[in-house]
């Protein structure tokens, strides 16, 4: 409740040492208006005071504490709140498109590539509120998961549900999953239209090169971020399906062809990285959501709320109630 309290003038708190000064007029004079009852027996002194009696120096509280609220409330108790609007005025259309080759579950990364790379994929796209993402999955063939979109639960539930499918023959298919990609953006209105691919091997499928698709992205001003995951050397990879359906791993030579994703990055004017570890690829996605920044206006508007009012009508009851009270309850009391 008193949270985001204020006070807009606190220099009126100094009118608090009025108090003081009143509690010592009404000490040093008071006795002075009061009457006085002379008796000629001492036995009459031995009287007692009623209860109401008793309860006059109440009176004198009740006015301290309507001194102490009026001084309150001309200090001018106030509360703050504020609210944004923000509105994108460039918005980037970004497609991730996503290799689920068999290889992606290589364990070179933890606790393998695919797992890893959807980690840092859902931080990305937390930290997109606001573009519009879409997905597309390939392997030997390509399909698009999720067009693009801005609703980020559909997206992130569709990110989780990728794993690596039976259905689609093994192998991995650059150029259909880049020509997918350059589909789904060629006819965005967006004023930045991006591509984020990653691979962990080399193109051995598909009917499309992916140079040729490359030059397709690069027509449609569609920049290109390529990235090759994989460490250097062997990794624990997939290599065939035993009878009860689990992958067999052996140490496999890890395999990614760099030039043609760094030639794909060059033709459209986008950045080739390599990603060995989790590290790397979490540092990958960081600099990309640097390097394409979206243009946004941020409004704020500010609401003061005045809180005096409550303050004064309670002072003016409090003094009220002394002044109803000392002319008529405690009148004939001294």
């Amino acid at each position: 409740m008193f949270k985001d309290l204020y006070f807009a003038d606190p220099e009126y708190f100094i009118l608090v040492i009025i108090i003081p000064v009143v509690l010592f007029f009404w000490y040093r004079f008071g006795k002075l208006t009061q009457a006085t009852l002379k008796q000629s027996s001492l036995s009459l002194l031995k009287f007692n005071r009623s209860f109401i009696a008793r309860l006059r120096p109440f009176l004198y509280a009740i006015r301290i504490i309507v001194i102490l609220l009026l001084i309150t409330a001309i200090s001018r108790p106030q509360s703050k709140s504020t609210s944004k609007r923000i509105k994108s005025s460039r918005g980037i259309d970004i497609v991730m498109v996503i290799d689920i080759s068999s290889s992606m579950l290589s364990k070179d990364l933890k606790p393998d590539r695919l797992t890893a790379l959807k980690n840092v994929a859902s931080n990305f796209i937390d930290d997109r509120p606001n573009d519009r993402i879409g997905l597309v999955v390939y392997a030997a063939e390509s399909y698009t998961k999720t067009p693009v979109t801005t609703d980020k639960l559909i997206l992130k539930q569709s990110l989780s549900d990728i794993n690596y499918e039976s259905l689609l023959e093994d192998g991995t298919a650059i150029g259909m999953g880049l020509s997918t990609a350059v589909n789904r953006l060629k006819e965005s209105t967006a004023k930045s239209k991006v591509i984020i691919l990653l691979t962990d091997g080399v193109n051995n499928s598909g009917f499309i090169d992916p140079r040729i698709a490359a030059e397709l992205a690069a027509e449609y001003e569609i920049k290109t971020y390529t990235i090759g995951l994989g460490t250097n050397g062997r990794a624990l990879a997939p290599v065939s399906i035993l009878p009860n359906g689990d992958f067999q791993f052996r140490l496999t030579k890890v395999e990614i062809d760099e030039d043609l994703l760094r030639y794909i990055s060059e033709k459209t004017s986008g950045i080739y990285f390599r990603a060995t570890d989790n590290l790397e690829l979490q540092k990958i996605y960081d600099e990309i959501n640097k390097l394409e920044k979206t243009e946004i206006t941020e409004t704020i508007f500010t609401n003061i709320s005045e809180k005096y009012r409550p303050i004064v009508l309670l002072a003016f009851i409090l003094y009220v109630i002394e002044i109803i009270s000392r002319k008529s309850i405690f009148k004939s009391f001294i």
